[in-house]
C-alpha cells in the first residue's frame, strides 16, 4: 500500500472506515430466505451473528436473556451497575435524566460503587436460568480480581474487553494480566479486544483466543479520537485484523480465530460491509441501545463515560425506536438502516449472490466514500 506524505519527517498510508468503501453485486443472486446468517464460536452456535455489547444502557440481565432467545448474544458488563446495585433502576432512571453538565459527574459518583461478587454471581445465574447461553465482560483492569467470581458463577463465554488489550502490556507499578496464561487456566472460551491492526491481533490470537474484538474509539458514545487522537477507521482494522486470522491460521496449522467487528455500525448497511471486509460477528451498541426494552431509555453511554480519572465518552441520545425483536428481524417502517437489521444482512448476501457469511468475505468491495445527506 502507497503512504502518503503528511510532511518531510512524516508518511502515513491511506486506510478507510465503512462510509468509504462499497460493496459490488455480482452476476448471481439469491432469495433472502435461502441464505444463512448462522454463527458458531466454539462449541456455541447462534442463528444470527450478533452481540450486544456489554454496556449499562443495552444490556440487563433481561435483555441477555432477550437477546438470547432471539438467537443472538448478550454480554454482561461484570463492572456494570447491575453488579453494583442490588436495584439499579432508580440510578438509571437518574442517568437518563441528568443534565448535560451534571452528566459525567454524577455518572463518577454513581459507578465509584464497589462491585459485589455476591450480585456477579446472582445475575450470572439468573441468565443462565433462561436456558441461553451466559456470556460475561471485564475489563482487564478487573479480570485479575473477579474472575474466579466469575469461573465459580458459571460463564460459557468470557470477554475480556477494553478501549485496547495488548498481549504484551507493561507496568511499572503492577503485574499486568498475562493473557496466555490465564485464557490457558480459564476452561472457557475467551474472547478479548479492541485490536486495531493486524500486529496486535496477531498477538492476541497467539494467546489462544476463541475472538478478537476489533474497534478503537470508533462507537457512537466514544469521544476518544477527541480526548487522545485515537482512532482506527473500522473497514481497515477489520481487514487488517482478518489478514492476521488468515495468517495465523497458517502458523498455528488450522486453528480459526473469529473476527468480531465492535464499533462504528450504527446501521444494517454498516453491519453489512463489516462481514464483507472480514468478519465474522458483530458487537452491537448504539444499534441496540435503541431497543424500547434496553436499559438506558433512549439514552447510550459507556465505561469510558464515567472513568474516574480521564473521561472519553459521552451520554448520548439515541431514542426508543422499536422493541429488540422488530430492531433485529423486522418490520421496518423506517429507511435509514436502523430496523431489522437481520432481514437486511440477509438480503445483502442475496442480492450479492452469497448463501453464507463465510462466502460473503469474498464479495468485491470498491472505495467509494459516501457523504450521508443532510436531514432537515
Amino acid at each position: 500500500m502507497t503512504d502518503i506524505e503528511i510532511g518531510r519527517a512524516k508518511r502515513a498510508r491511506r486506510v478507510y472506515a465503512f462510509d468509504d468503501i462499497a460493496i459490488v453485486p455480482s452476476r448471481r443472486t439469491r432469495d433472502p430466505q435461502d441464505v444463512s446468517v448462522n454463527w458458531s464460536i466454539d462449541a456455541y452456535h447462534f442463528s444470527i451473528p450478533f452481540l450486544a455489547a456489554p454496556m449499562d444502557s443495552i444490556v440487563s440481565p433481561a435483555t441477555a436473556i432477550l437477546m438470547g432467545k432471539l438467537g443472538g448474544l448478550g454480554v454482561l458488563d461484570l463492572e456494570g451497575l447491575w453488579t453494583r446495585y442490588e436495584n439499579p433502576e432508580p440510578l438509571l432512571d437518574e442517568i437518563r435524566s441528568l443534565p448535560a453538565s451534571e452528566g459525567i459527574r454524577r455518572m463518577q459518583q454513581i459507578y465509584a460503587e464497589p462491585i459485589k461478587p455476591e450480585l456477579v454471581i446472582s445475575r450470572l445465574a439468573e441468565i443462565r436460568a433462561s436456558g441461553v447461553t451466559v456470556a460475561a465482560a471485564l475489563s482487564p483492569q478487573r479480570t485479575q480480581q473477579l474472575y474466579k467470581t466469575v469461573v465459580e458463577a458459571g460463564v460459557d463465554l468470557f470477554v475480556i474487553r477494553g478501549t485496547t488489550v495488548s498481549a504484551e502490556h507493561v507496568s511499572k507499578n503492577q503485574e499486568p494480566l498475562n493473557l496466555k496464561k490465564f485464557i490457558y487456566e480459564l476452561d472457557v472460551p475467551v474472547i478479548v479486544g479492541g485490536a486495531a491492526g493486524y500486529t496486535p491481533a496477531l498477538h492476541l490470537m497467539r494467546t489462544g483466543a476463541a475472538g478478537v474484538l476489533v474497534g478503537f474509539g470508533g462507537g457512537a458514545a466514544s469521544s476518544t479520537r477527541a480526548a487522545l487522537g485515537i482512532h482506527a477507521p473500522m473497514a481497515t482494522a477489520v481487514a487488517d485484523v482478518a489478514g492476521a486470522r488468515r495468517d495465523y491460521m497458517d502458523e498455528s496449522g488450522g486453528r480459526y480465530v473469529h473476527v468480531i467487528a465492535d464499533g462504528g455500525l450504527g446501521t444494517s448497511g454498516d453491519i453489512a460491509k463489516a462481514f464483507s471486509v472480514g468478519a465474522d460477528a458483530v458487537m452491537l451498541g448504539s444499534t441496540l441501545a435503541r431497543a424500547t426494552e434496553a436499559p438506558g431509555g433512549g439514552w447510550h453511554w459507556g465505561a469510558e463515560a464515567h472513568h474516574s480519572e480521564f473521561p472519553r465518552g459521552d451520554r448520548v441520545k439515541v431514542g426508543s425506536v422499536a422493541p429488540l425483536e422488530q430492531i433485529l428481524y423486522g418490520p421496518s417502517t423506517v429507511a435509514d438502516g436502523t430496523v431489522n437489521l437481520v432481514g437486511a444482512l440477509r438480503r445483502s448476501l442475496a442480492t450479492t449472490g452469497y448463501s453464507d457469511l463465510k462466502e460473503f468475505q469474498r464479495v468485491e468491495v470498491v472505495v467509494a466514500p459516501y457523504h450521508k445527506p443532510r436531514r432537515e
